[in-house]
């Protein structure tokens, strides 16, 4: 298997503020304009990669994202939906596991991801429609989450922070 600092190299990949790395791979030239917002994309995607020790972080989008798996271990996308439901998706390529090869996040869904494998990584693409902003990229304090989701204590303690 590659090693992680490989794909690090080649894609030229920087620390993304939720966690992992990630290089930007396509962002549409077509623009549309929202309300009060600068001109968005239909859609930008980007290659990222996650660590048993570099997860994502629990955060929330105002677009779908759809994520596609590309190498390495599996990796759990762990959600809250709108009416606070914990759900959870295995990417990877063992489909008699119930991995599977791409998924989406349903816009205003809290989520982060996690590869359970100790010394693990996993290589996933992102896409999102309409396209990533950070205006539109929201992170959450593990308070925030514990307040209004209790009843997900153990996954919100693990997939956040004290602090932003």
């Amino acid at each position: 298997m590659q090693k992680k600092q490989t794909w690090i190299d080649y894609y030229n990949m920087e620390a993304h503020p939720e966690g992992g790395y990630f290089h930007q791979v396509l962002k549409s030239d077509e623009t549309f304009e929202r309300e009060n917002q600068s001109p968005t994309a239909l859609y930008t995607s980007i290659y990222f990669l996650l660590t048993d020790s570099n997860p994502s972080r629990f955060h929330r989008l105002t677009s779908d994202e759809i994520w596609y798996y590309h190498y390495g271990n599996p990796l759990t996308v762990h959600m809250i939906t709108p009416e606070g439901e914990y759900q959870q998706v295995y990417l990877g390529t063992d489909i008699e596991k119930g991995q599977v090869l791409q998924a989406v996040v349903p816009k205003n869904t809290i989520f982060g991801s996690t590869v359970e494998e100790k010394d693990g990584y996993s290589l996933v693409g992102c896409m999102v429609s309409p396209g990533f902003k950070f205006e539109d990229f929201e992170l959450f304090e593990r308070q925030v989450l514990l307040e209004k989701y209790p009843e997900h204590k153990e996954i919100i303690t693990r997939l956040t922070t004290e602090e932003k």
